[in-house]
């Protein structure tokens, strides 16, 4: 029996860029913009995917800001254009990457405490956490060992019985090598790239089917 993959939806992200239509021109990119409307690049909060939308200029966003962009959301405010890769973030949305991927982080804390509780071997001689920075052999099985005992409660809790020193600078760390393919191997935290460049999703078609 065939399952269909199940789709993943963003229902927050976070604002890393706003363009006006004019700067796109002599950018390489078609980008379906109407009339009245500005392009903004966001990351996803769940699945931390990177999205391009088309928002009505006369709602402009700042940068850093949560954004509802889920369903309900009236198409004549914003409309989701579809996945994008890292090398098609502007400047100005790499930079502001890695200070939205630490919000989530802080934001989401009972979600990547889990992570430590619930992460099992890649392989036989790799284990999950062996691919989250300043993790070692040596501190792995520590963490392996606590865990045992006790799951883990809270970042504090990791820091203090689990010996990671800074667990929301190493998580943010390993998100950012996922975001950035600066490790395309494995994807333990972000949502796996798609396999062409960018998916794009007319507005007829939002959702996806």
């Amino acid at each position: 029996m065939h399952l269909q993959k199940q789709k993943k939806y963003e229902d927050y992200a976070y604002v890393l860029d706003v363009v006006e239509a004019t700067l796109l021109r002599g950018s390489g990119r078609h980008i379906n913009l109407h009339k009245g409307e500005l392009l903004i690049q966001l990351l996803g909060e769940e699945y931390l995917t990177l999205l391009e939308a088309a928002i009505n200029e006369n709602y402009r966003p700042r940068v850093g800001m949560r954004l509802y962009i889920g369903k309900d959301v009236p198409r004549d405010i914003l409309r989701i254009l579809g996945r994008i890769g890292y090398d098609e973030l502007t400047e100005n949305a790499k930079i502001e990457l890695e200070n939205a991927v630490q919000k989530i982080v802080q934001m989401n804390e009972q979600k990547f405490v889990s992570f430590f509780n619930t992460c099992t071997p890649i392989s036989p001689r790799l284990h999950a956490l062996e691919l989250i920075p300043s993790i070692g052999k040596k501190s792995m099985q520590k963490i392996l060992e606590e865990r045992e005992r006790k799951p883990f409660e809270s970042f504090k809790d990791l820091h203090e019985r689990g010996g990671l020193v800074d667990p929301v600078k190493a998580i943010t760390k390993r998100i950012m090598d996922e975001l950035t393919g600066r490790d395309s191997r494995y994807f333990l935290l972000v949502r796996e790239p798609s396999t062409i460049t960018s998916e794009r999703f007319p507005k007829k078609e939002w959702p996806p089917t």
